[in-house]
């Protein structure tokens, strides 16, 4: 079992939902039988509201048992931009997180090697489990250009979340998420801190105090 920790905080992760990685949860008994799992990946250089929104709304609107928000190690198609350390942005989600039925933070992309593929993940968990994979709609007509695209395809359902700026997507790929469109990126949120413009409601509480804490993003990345 493996533990993250920030150069401020360190902690025991708690007991795994999942037998083969483990997820931070509160909830210290495993869910017994085949579990719904929804899976939201990203960079999360910062976890915004757009992200939570995201994930809480299709854990209810599927009826799913979980959402595992997953920080990515080294996300391949982002290779050449300067990403904050894996621990602050696992202890962002954690702290986005607490609290919240049904959403856990995981940390199984930031602890092992490499390049960080979406298939390597999907991989990882037992094949019983059933897996939803929530992404953006701007994200979904790059897929193809994934990594074993067809394998991600064949493993999991997708749930897809509608983005500002009217991106197109096939709802044969998958099903589309009912939720509020927030126009919120984290490129903005990176740019408001570096330049001390407010940015305090596009993130949680916790998340800003450790951003102002921390002084992440005094540049923009």
């Amino acid at each position: 079992m493996v533990a993250m920790s920030t150069p401020q905080n360190s902690w025991v992760v708690c007991a795994p939902r999942s037998p083969e990685r483990c997820a931070y949860s509160r909830h210290h008994i495993p869910i017994l039988g085949p579990v719904r799992t929804g899976i939201l990946g990203g960079t999360f250089d910062p976890i915004h509201i757009a992200h939570l929104h995201a994930a809480e709304s299709a854990l209810y609107q599927f009826k799913l048992d979980r959402v595992l928000l997953i920080p990515a190690g080294e996300p391949w198609q982002k290779a050449g931009r300067q990403i904050t350390e894996g621990p602050h942005r696992f202890e962002m989600v954690r702290r986005a997180v607490e609290g919240v039925d049904g959403l856990d933070v995981d940390d199984r992309e930031l602890v092992r090697n490499g390049p960080t593929y979406t298939v390597d993940t999907l991989e990882s968990f037992p094949d019983e489990e059933e897996l939803f994979l929530i992404l953006g709609a701007d994200a979904i007509a790059r897929i193809h250009t994934w990594h074993r695209w067809n394998d991600v395809l064949d493993r999991v359902n997708l749930l897809i979340a509608p983005r500002p700026g009217g991106h197109e997507f096939d709802t044969s790929h998958g099903e589309s998420i009912e939720m509020g469109l927030l126009d919120v990126s984290a490129t903005d949120i990176r740019a408001r801190a570096a330049e001390d413009r407010p940015f305090r409601y596009l993130v949680t509480g916790d998340v800003h105090e450790y951003i102002t804490a921390n002084h992440l993003y005094t540049q923009v990345l």
